[in-house]
């Protein structure tokens, strides 16, 4: 059997790489992709694949907008959605399985690893890289909720991309790694720092991670 996949990704450059990943994969044929909530929705409609590979951190909603855009359209006959993220962050994970996504892996999963996911959502299954499942199994048996976040100015001044790089950055990430991961240049990750150490009035990087941890940024 052939699982028909549609990739949901801004950046242009990671769609293609999943694409060639999975070219090579028995029983997936990539049959679209959008970069964009509003082409995403309107992509998995028309198209109606089985399973969606989908970005959690988008401009205009994220995963959590296109996943509700096509439950509104189509309701039961939405395809399964398995989440392919940067972000490892609990509150990341529980939101986009509550929005109804399936499955929840992240960007360091290898190309066979992430076929291996498809099929297995497809299937039924529910499947998440290692740790984030107790993430969900603690929001849902009441054990660990995740608080609505908090107001705090410095952080909500900064963009998604920033909030990606701050992440990083408060794991250990250098700057090389997080343009690795994220497919931007080093100066543009640069760049991106240099904003969020302004934004969060903070002078150096050690001082930012600090600040990163105390909110459990990471």
């Amino acid at each position: 059997m052939t699982y028909r996949v549609f990739l949901v990704d801004d950046h242009g450059v990671f769609r293609s790489g999943v694409r060639a990943e999975l070219a090579s994969e028995a029983g997936i044929e990539v049959i679209g992709d959008a970069g964009t909530v509003p082409d995403a929705v309107a992509g998995i409609v028309e198209q109606r694949p089985d399973v969606v590979l989908l970005d959690v951190h988008m401009p205009a909603g994220g995963g959590v907008a296109v996943l509700r855009g096509v439950a509104d359209a189509i309701g039961s006959e939405a395809p399964v959605f398995l989440a392919l993220s940067v972000s490892d962050a609990a509150a990341d994970v529980i939101a986009t399985i509550r929005a109804g996504a399936r499955g929840y892996v992240t960007k360091t999963i290898s190309g066979s690893e992430l076929a291996d996911a498809v099929r297995r959502v497809a299937e039924g299954d529910a499947v998440f890289s290692p740790r984030l499942a107790g993430f969900v199994l603690d929001s849902f048996t009441g054990r660990s909720p995740v608080p609505e976040p908090a107001l705090d100015p410095e952080l909500d001044s900064l963009t998604r991309r920033e909030m990606e790089v701050l992440r990083l950055l408060a794991r250990g990430y250098t700057y090389r790694e997080i343009a690795e991961e994220l497919f931007i240049s080093v100066k543009t990750v640069e760049t991106h720092a240099s904003n969020v150490l302004r934004k969060t009035q903070q002078s150096n990087r050690n001082a930012l991670t600090r600040w990163a941890v105390n909110r459990q940024i990471g």
